[in-house]
């Protein structure tokens, strides 16, 4: 079952220093429909405006991968963590029993970013931060894991869930595959680009909820960035 979730269809708003987009229910827009995927509970794509951005603000028992598509993202939080995140790498954060901490698009452009959250396998633990360089040209036609609660998954970041986030570079024509477990569910968007998931075509920014799939073939109908999140 592959689920295409439009970008035009997904709830939102432009608030003029950010336009935010929710795959799932978020905020202002709640769909019954769109409480989350299996463990994914957030999926939104922003754009930041130049000199903006999130001012300090809690989380707890939550997963948060920040997937920089373009620009950058400077990260300030309770912990006395400090760091900018640049296009190409991705930010984890284990909120744990709880944080604080502000996320400023400090570029003088704008700034563009998945931010995804997922539920952790068990709550509480101290909070936790970590970011890591992945190069567009070491994801060339193939998926490479970003964060990873899996033993084996060594050179990703970690998160405490049961869950994977994976990303890929696809030039138009070029297929890559990935392995679904039973009982799991994936959500795919491609950042940019056309794709087709097993034969289901996607546009850029457009979601995609599956499962039961055992096999998923990803095919570019053009140059293509592709975000996979598969989680229990």
């Amino acid at each position: 079952m592959i689920d295409v979730r439009p970008y035009e269809s997904l709830g939102g708003a432009n608030h003029g220093w950010l336009d935010t987009r929710h795959h799932f229910s978020f905020d202002a827009y709640h769909d019954p429909a769109r409480m989350g995927w299996g463990t994914v509970r957030v999926w939104n794509d922003d754009e930041i405006a130049p000199k903006s951005g999130f001012p300090l603000h809690p989380h707890a028992n939550m997963e948060i991968i920040t997937y920089v598509r373009e620009g950058a993202i400077t990260h300030k939080d309770s912990l006395g963590n400090e760091g900018r995140t640049a296009a190409g790498d991705v930010q984890v954060m284990s909120a744990g029993t709880g944080i604080r901490h502000a996320e400023y698009n400090l570029e003088p452009e704008t700034t563009r970013i998945f931010q995804i959250w997922i539920h952790p396998t068990e709550r509480g633990g101290p909070p936790a931060r970590g970011q890591k360089p992945f190069p567009k040209s070491d994801r060339a036609g193939r998926f490479v894991t970003l964060a990873s609660g899996f033993p084996g998954d060594e050179d990703a970041l970690p998160i405490r869930s049961d869950a994977r986030v994976l990303g890929a570079t696809l030039k138009a024509g070029q297929s890559t595959e990935y392995a679904l477990g039973a009982g799991r569910h994936a959500y795919l968007v491609a950042a940019s680009g056309r794709v087709t998931v097993n034969g289901v075509a996607l546009g850029a920014r457009d979601g995609a909820a599956i499962e039961d799939e055992a096999r998923l073939s990803i095919t570019a109908i053009e140059d293509s960035e592709i975000v996979l999140v598969d989680a229990a």
